[in-house]
Formats: structure tokens, sequence, C-alpha cells
């Protein structure tokens, strides 16, 4: 049996204002060739399938086309919702779904069983925890006025006691079948990247790959777009995102993980790079060196290239703003497009400008680094992380 692990498509996203949704396509039509061509039995997607709890009309049609013509291939498709998306959204088709051997579990029911999907394919058995994101309610209850650090470990302790109940229920009624457990979560050790949204308390709640007992024979997870595996036994992996979603995600490789599974033992764990469609470029220097660098890129893909640029001049002057700004809105090179911009100078501008670097694009700036950057600004505050803990809870509350 051949089970393929897949993460964080993020149907919507853009970067920058940059849609994406080109990428994601090509993504795809590679994708069903290589299931295909492999014959893949099994397609694992641990969450975030959409970028945006409320998706867009075209996000939606993405979603469904992709879903249409992997349903034609002869595979067992099972989908997890993550922190990006709205159980409600992903489960309202659901029933509809299961028809075509779509399994999609949006968000934690109310019995652990309901996670476990039995899957029977050339002779070998499997069974998957298809795990969601677990939201705070899932997996304790709160108390008013406790503090920041009490709420990190009630949800380690949660997620901990959550996943040991998984293993139990596996124990008691599957103990003879290959078992994969999908999660949607933070485990500490883990490499992120900048297009991570928090996810439990800023990170700072990740669990230790030890949570999983060593009894799952395979942990799919999703949530960090770096493609890493997080445990010395080489059995919990992230696959990563299919596609960079931000700069910092540039120089990585995207992959998808292949489990062969055989006589009810893994076979082989196969890194199947996926083929890079589009770079992601940043050029910083003065104005005449990024000019020179972009002017001279001459490298074809199949998709523009997306540039960062950084300028940094040593004095500032509304002529130097003015050549920055034409220099950006030209596009100079038919393969680029600027699609992030900064101009700083050496000299600091006193003001409320000295919050972020002079040319800092609002759109760039995410609404926890503007709380942050509030309190820094902000003397005599001492309970800064309790502050940081409450904004992030409400951002999370209104899904931004």
């Amino acid at each position: 049996m051949k089970i393929l692990h897949t993460s964080d498509w993020h149907i919507g996203k853009q970067l920058h204002k940059y849609d994406l949704a080109e990428d994601l396509n090509l993504f795809f039509d590679w994708l069903i060739s290589y299931m295909k061509t492999e014959a893949v039995d099994v397609l694992l997607v641990s969450g975030d399938v959409f970028d945006q709890a409320n998706p867009s009309q075209a996000a939606f049609k993405q979603y469904y086309d992709v879903l249409r013509r992997l349903v034609q291939l002869d595979c067992k498709i099972i989908i997890t919702g993550g922190n990006h998306d709205s159980p409600a959204v992903l489960n309202a088709p659901k029933e509809l779904l299961k028809a075509f051997d779509i399994t999609v579990i949006g968000g934690a029911p109310e019995h652990i069983s309901e996670l476990f999907v039995a899957v029977e394919k050339n002779g070998e058995k499997l069974v998957v925890a298809a795990v969601p994101f677990l939201k705070d309610r899932d997996i304790r209850k709160s108390v008013a006025g406790e503090t920041y650090a009490t709420k990190i470990e009630q949800i380690k302790a949660g997620l901990q006691t959550y996943f040991s109940n998984i293993n139990l229920y596996y124990q008691e009624n599957h103990s003879d079948t290959f078992f994969i457990v999908m999660g949607h979560l933070f485990v500490q050790g883990s490499a992120v990247s900048e297009s991570e949204r928090d996810i439990q308390i800023g990170n700072q709640a990740g669990v230790s790959a030890h949570m999983f007992q060593g009894v799952p024979n395979y942990v799919a997870l999703g949530h960090i777009h770096k493609p890493q595996a997080v445990s010395e036994e080489d059995y919990i992996h992230y696959c990563g995102s299919p596609v960079s979603l931000s700069f910092s995600e540039k120089e990585d490789q995207k992959q998808v993980n292949v489990l062969t599974v055989k006589n009810q033992h893994v076979d082989n764990i196969t890194i199947v790079p996926i083929p890079k469609q589009r770079n992601l470029l940043a050029f910083a220097g003065t104005l005449e060196e990024v000019q020179q660098q972009i002017l001279s890129y001459a490298k074809e893909t199949a998709l523009i290239s997306l540039v960062e640029v950084i300028v940094n001049e040593e004095t500032e002057s509304l002529e130097r703003r003015q050549a920055f700004e034409t220099f950006v809105n030209e596009q100079p090179n038919p393969r680029l497009q600027i699609v992030k911009s900064r101009l700083t100078f050496a000299n600091k501008i006193r003001g409320a400008s000295e919050a972020f670097a002079v040319g800092t694009d609002v759109a760039d700036v995410t609404p926890m680094q503007m709380f942050e950057k509030k309190l820094e600004l902000q003397s005599g505050l001492h309970n800064t992380e309790e502050l940081k803990a409450a904004f992030r809870d409400i951002l999370q509350e209104l899904d931004l």
C-alpha cells in the first residue's frame, strides 16, 4: 500500500497581494500525475486546506476542481482541518464527499472514535486517526483569571491527554493494524518560517515529540511549512507546504512524503521533491546595486519570479524616495515581479515613523507585529507577555 502525505495547501493564499493560484494549479497537476503513475492508494492532507476561514469563490472552485480530478483515481482521500480552516466550512460537504471515498474531519468531533478511518487496499490494512487542529476549547476548560503560564501548561497537558487517548483507543480496538496519526500542531524543535500563523499562544505551547509515545507507525503532521522529520526514530514528519508561501521559504525544496507499507510495516519512506515552478528572490543594497541585480537577472521559470527589494541608503532625501518609488513601480525586468519593497536610511527619523523602517508597507506588518511594537514604545509595562497572549486570543477568535 502506498500512502502520500501532503499538507498546508493554503488555497486562496496571496503573497503580498500576489495570487498564488497558478502555483497551486501546477502543483495539483504534478500531484495527480504522480499519484496516477505511482498508483498511490491513500492521500493524506494534514490541515490548512484553505488560507482563510471564509474562502473566496475562486478558492472554493480550485478546491472542488482538484477533488473532482482526484476522485477519478482509485485512491482513499482523508482531509483534516488546520488552524487556518473553518471546521464548519470544511465539514459542510462531508456527507456528499463520502460518496466519493473522501473523508473530511474539519474539527474535533464529540467522540475520539469518529477520528478513526480504516482502509484496506492490496491486501494491506491501515487505520488513520485523522486529528484536525485542536482548538483551546477541545483540550481544556478555561478559568477566569488564569495566568499566561498556567494557560500554556494546561494546553500542553490537554494535547498530551488527547493524543494519549487516541493511542489508547487504537490499542484497544485496532492494535494489529498499521497505524498513522494525522495532526496539525507545533512540535518543539521544528524549524519554522515566516508564513505560519501562531498556533496555540505563539507556538509556546508546542509539545514534545515524545507525546506520541512511539505508538503510531507514522505521524503525518501539518502546520510547519518547512519539510522535516522531528524525531530520532524518523516516524514523525512535517511534509511542509507544496509551494513557497513566504520569502523565508525561498531556499526550501518542497516535497511530499510517500510511505510504502508491506506486511504491516513501513517498507520505505520516500521523500519526493516537487518541481519548482517559481523563484522567490531577495535583492538588497543601495538603489543602484539593487537596480543592477534586477536588470541582470535572466533565469527562466514556468511562472514569473517574485522579488523582495530592500534598499539601504545612507542619507535620507526626497529625491532618493522618488527614485526608489519610480523604480519599483516600473517593474523593469519582465522575468520578475516586485511584490515587496522597503527603503531604509542610516539616519533615523523621529516620531511615529520610528515604529517601523522607512518604506515599510502597512500590508506587510501583521497585527501581532504592530501590537508588539506598540508595547515596546509604551514604557512602564510589566505584564507584556500576558497582554500579547490576550491579543493572540483576540486574533484567533477573529481569524486574523
